[in-house]
């Protein structure tokens, strides 16, 4: 259903140093850039996150309940992601972990470089 999710920036060259690192610990590269916007995936045929300074020239702001979510493999990823976004300067808005009452949901919560929120999360839906 999505095919792609674009996150504002101030600061095009940090927020895609950032990106790079973080999202080559996915295999997630660029598949789309102009000195307005950069795009990544993990392959053409997968939804993409970009990140790209307002084309109205306005600053870019974070939408308050806006988040981004990326589907990982296992826990473990989920783990090693979270830790990579912290050590590249991304500020906590949860620690990895279960969440809520549902079963088989694990996710680790962040913001990126210019306030955006994001997560790495891995579900399994519980067998009936």
């Amino acid at each position: 259903m999505i095919g792609y999710v674009t996150l504002g920036t101030n600061d095009l060259k940090r927020a895609v140093d950032f990106y790079d690192q973080l999202f080559a610990t996915i295999g997630a590269g660029r598949f789309m850039e102009t000195d307005q916007f950069v795009a990544w995936t993990t392959a053409p045929d997968q939804p993409g996150i970009s990140v790209t300074l307002p084309f109205d020239g306005q600053p870019a702001t974070v939408g308050n309940g806006n988040m981004v979510a990326i589907a990982m493999d296992s826990p473990e990823k989920v783990d090693a992601f979270y830790k990579k976004a912290i050590e590249l300067g991304a500020t906590c808005e949860g620690e990895p972990g279960p969440r809520g009452e549902m079963t088989g949901f694990y996710a680790g919560y962040f913001r990126d470089l210019d306030g955006n929120k994001l997560n790495a999360f891995h579900f399994v839906m519980p067998s009936q």
